[in-house]
């Protein structure tokens, strides 16, 4: 069965820019512009929802001219991306912690979704200030007992289905704290390409890799 639920940590933009000689907030617009292309791939490539990995709970303690350069980028993103993705019947959905996060993004964050609520062609979860231990460590806390399914109804987005696969760019091969409870039985694949060089054909190929792959879930 091919891919439908997939998951993406987007990274490798701080490379890129460095290898031309250009500020990192270059190689987030450039990472940007790579997310709104796989969006769209995602979507003619009949995926049903895409995660990506957008802003970490730990890249806050990066230097703050960087971080000042991404929340602009992420809003500005917000506004000029989301009634083309709503034109394109994609539903937005934003994930992670919403403490600390500018009130100003927040209500930007809150018009993307409700702008795109309708729309059924594929969801796009974005994990914004996003950290798998911290939606454990939250969804504990609510929790009051009934089993696992209970529990995962306390996670920050309990509609999410738990990805079949787990792409990784930029050539590193660990998860960081991403989907950790989602993502116990997703099949994972790393491509050597940098997020803003990431193509139709990585996705392809990263897809066509899953699908020569026998999940088993723990049985034989």
């Amino acid at each position: 069965m091919p891919a439908r639920f997939v998951a993406i940590i987007m990274d490798g933009n701080g490379r890129w820019a460095q290898q031309r000689g250009l500020d990192v907030a270059e190689g987030h617009r450039e990472g940007a512009r790579a997310l709104r292309r796989t969006v769209e791939n995602a979507v003619d490539l009949g995926v049903e929802e895409l995660t990506a990995y957008a802003f970490s709970t730990e890249n806050w303690t990066r230097p703050t001219p960087e971080v000042e350069a991404i929340m602009e980028l992420f809003g500005e993103m917000i506004q000029t991306q989301t009634p083309d993705l709503d034109e394109e019947g994609v539903r937005m959905k934003f994930v992670g912690r919403r403490e600390g996060v500018d009130p100003g993004l927040l209500a930007q964050m809150d018009w993307a979704e409700r702008e795109t609520a309708e729309n059924s062609r594929m969801t796009l979860f974005v994990a914004f200030n996003y950290g798998g231990r911290a939606e454990i460590l939250d969804a504990a806390e609510r929790y009051a007992g009934g089993g696992e399914e209970e529990f995962a109804r306390h996670l920050y987005a309990p509609d999410m289905t738990d990805p079949d696969l787990l792409i990784r760019t930029s050539g590193e091969r660990r998860i960081s704290n991403f989907l950790l409870w989602q993502c116990a039985y997703s099949e994972l694949v790393f491509s050597d390409a940098l997020w803003p060089d990431f193509e139709r054909a990585d996705l392809e190929a990263a897809l066509e890799e899953f699908d020569r792959r026998k999940r088993r879930f723990g049985a034989r």
